[in-house]
């Protein structure tokens, strides 16, 4: 069965951090790019940040650049989203998700919520002004 999980979501005041983490597990973590998205009431769904596991490529939105940073433990089938200088508009739910790249070859990195197979269960993020 495959299952994401996610954890440290929570409260923070503006200009805090917060790492979140993605536990994966029933799939093959090497041939997977996972995502984090996000989705404020009356929004889209978003893709903040992706990661490949086939060749370490990211992505990140334009409104996270050089406050979020994404991250891989292979060894622990995890991915990590570090999130610095915490701003209320970065309010959410928080998802982590799973697409495949590799099967007969290898696809490119997405990061559009849409072509993502597999989802966690989402996360409250709440940044306080």
């Amino acid at each position: 069965e495959v299952q994401l999980v996610e954890s440290r979501g929570g409260l923070v005041q503006a200009g805090g951090s917060l790492r979140l983490s993605c536990a994966v597990s029933g799939l093959p973590f090497d041939d997977y790019a996972i995502g984090w998205f996000r989705q404020a009431p009356g929004k889209d769904r978003e893709g903040v940040s992706c990661i490949s596991n086939t060749d370490g490529s990211t992505y990140y939105a334009d409104s996270v650049k050089g406050r979020f940073t994404i991250s891989s433990d292979k060894a622990k089938n995890t991915v990590y989203l570090q999130m610095n200088s915490l701003k209320p508009e970065d309010t959410a739910v928080y998802y982590c998700a799973a697409d495949r790249l590799r099967i007969w070859g290898t696809r490119p990195l997405r990061c559009d919520p849409e072509v993502y197979d597999y989802w966690g269960q989402g996360t409250q993020v709440t940044v306080s002004s």
